[in-house]
């Protein structure tokens, strides 16, 4: 059967594109809203992609880069700075722990990558440990990384990393189990799975503070407590993925934060320059980064640290400093009841998140499995898909969850009240008329 788009194709290959659907084009950009080419307006209820979290058009980031581009518009990466040191330190002052140094990178991938390769040569182990119903990236290494099946199977048939899975903390994966004991399960189910796999091949646990794409999920308290002292016990360096909850997201400025635990190495990306330019990194541990600055690193990007991307990035920390953190933290309960109230919907399953991610789970309430896998049957008509259809001809964009059984919603943090109401009544709305 021939798949024939709804509009034109554009010359630009989409990423992550269905042959069904034609993405718009958009050409403007303002706070929490954006315009398409034919003058349509949408509420940004995704960030694009969970990383415009200043919002959009802010003219002190622009105005940051275009300063940088008058002075140097690039530097090697395998050389110093001016502006690629003063993010470094900026970003210290706000680490958590004894994360000290950074490594700059280009996107979250490679900066998954990155970390991993620094905790291997670090450990002189080779094996990382990653969730079922996780995403790290979309690069060969990061998509081996990524507990999604359908980024795994895209890339695995060409050769992967050494990784090994475990379960995530979600009722689900322990027989309903919830609180306490989901999180006593999940750490113990950790715990079997370091030991079978031999700690001394484990290099790193990779974990993300608050599913991102793969559901919005926090852990249950007291878990992420548990892993911290498993990786201290067994010898394992722990990395938090920040790529999506780094910067405000869940209203500190990383998501492990809000989980009181200090990881040995962090990635990000997305935010840091609210992105307004590609930037990634790692911040590492102080000991960590001693040893790479002892032996040497051989590997590096071209982009990686670009001066402009920089620039935007310590401009968007003075941003996030004016209030944006404290917004989150303000609202993060009215966006709990509001997001809440779709339970009403008895298609709504489940709904969970922290701080401005949040996400929307659906099943069948008949028998309470999913209406549509698609891990499992890929091709099969998919109602979730037709939510995000319905709330985006409402004027309002959310995404699709991994698996799409559930949809994310995940606003600029400079989105108020009555942003978060509208965006949540017209996924209400478009609930309705799906279901």
């Amino acid at each position: 059967m021939s798949h024939q788009p709804t509009n034109p194709p554009s010359a630009s290959l989409a990423h992550w594109s269905h042959p069904d659907r034609e993405p718009p084009t958009i050409v403007e950009g303002d706070g929490c809203y954006v315009v398409s080419e034919t003058g349509e307006r949408h509420l940004d209820f995704l960030s694009q992609l969970y990383c415009v979290n200043a919002g959009h058009g802010n003219e002190r980031i622009a105005n940051a880069m275009s300063d940088q581009l008058e002075r140097i518009a690039y530097v090697s990466s395998a050389k110093h700075n001016d502006t690629r040191s003063e993010l470094a330190d900026r970003l210290e002052a706000i680490a958590p722990g004894e994360l000290s140094s950074t490594f700059f990178s280009v996107s979250g991938s490679e900066a998954n990558e990155a970390a991993v390769q620094i905790a291997r040569e670090h450990t002189g182990a080779s094996k990382v440990l990653t969730r079922y119903q996780s995403y790290h990236g979309g690069t060969q290494g990061a998509g081996g990384l990524t507990g999604d099946p359908s980024t795994r199977g895209a890339l695995e048939p060409y050769g992967s990393t050494a990784t090994a899975k475990f379960l995530p903390p979600l009722p689900e994966a322990f027989d309903g189990s919830e609180g306490e004991e989901l999180a006593e399960r999940a750490a113990n189910h950790l715990e079997y799975v370091i030991r079978n796999e031999g700690p001394e091949t484990v290099a790193a646990v990779l974990i993300e503070p608050v599913g991102g794409t793969s559901g919005a999920y926090p852990a249950p308290a007291g878990y992420f407590e548990r892993v911290r002292e498993l990786c201290e016990e067994y010898g394992v360096l722990l990395i938090a993925d920040e790529v999506i909850t780094g910067f405000g997201r869940c209203g500190e400025w990383f998501g492990i934060q809000t989980e009181g635990v200090e990881p040995d190495l962090l990635t990000f990306a997305k935010g840091v320059t609210s992105a307004y330019a590609p930037l990634a990194g790692v911040l590492v541990r102080d000991d960590v980064a001693a040893g790479v600055r002892e032996e040497g690193f051989d590997l590096g990007q071209t982009f990686g640290g670009h001066p402009v991307s920089c620039a935007a990035g310590v401009a968007a920390l003075d941003v996030y400093t004016e209030g944006l953190l404290e917004n989150v933290r303000d609202l993060e309960a009215r966006f709990d009841r509001e997001m809440r109230s779709l339970a009403e919907h008895e298609a709504v399953a489940n709904v969970r998140g922290r701080g401005f991610l949040w996400g929307v789970e659906f099943a069948d309430p008949g028998t309470g499995e999913a209406f549509v896998d698609p891990w499992v049957e890929p091709d099969a008509d998919n109602p979730v898909r037709a939510v995000i259809a319905e709330a985006s001809d409402r004027g309002v964009l959310i995404g699709a969850g991994r698996p799409a059984t559930q949809v994310i919603c995940a606003p600029p943090l400079c989105a108020d009240a009555t942003i978060i109401e509208e965006g949540v009544d017209a996924l209400s709305a478009s609930i309705s008329a799906v279901f």
